[in-house]
């Protein structure tokens, strides 16, 4: 079994102002293991297949991310960051089930990359 350390993405939401509500991004690092390590490639409409996994990884969960496993969005692995499409507490630990390649927002990513307002 592969060993794992890494970021793990949550997207907490809060409301702003007229009742909009706006994601905030954290990241933590854990520790744990790979149980299951498997990639797909579709190959669709699209110029170029998309390409999934359907790894499990299994963290050691700190206090935070026993109580906010719902908001885990990302992790990366291998480089990558991996949308997290599954999450299964088993306390002490959380198994976390990744899916395709993650583009949303992080921390460090603006909101707006293209500098523009809207």
């Amino acid at each position: 079994m592969a060993k794992f350390y890494g970021k793990v993405g949550y997207a907490t939401y809060t409301e702003g102002q007229n009742g909009v509500w706006k994601p905030s991004f954290v990241e933590r690092y854990l520790y744990g293991d790979v149980v299951k390590n498997t990639r797909q490639l579709f190959s669709g409409e699209d110029v170029n297949s998309d390409i999934t996994t359907s790894n499990s990884i299994s963290v050691l969960a700190d206090p935070y991310a026993l109580d906010n496993f719902f908001a885990i969005r990302y992790v990366e692995w291998m480089g990558r960051l991996w949308f997290v499409t599954n999450v299964e507490v088993q306390a002490p630990r959380l198994l976390l089930r990744l899916g395709g390649v993650y583009n949303g927002r992080t921390p460090s990513a603006p909101a707006n990359p293209g500098g523009g307002t809207g």
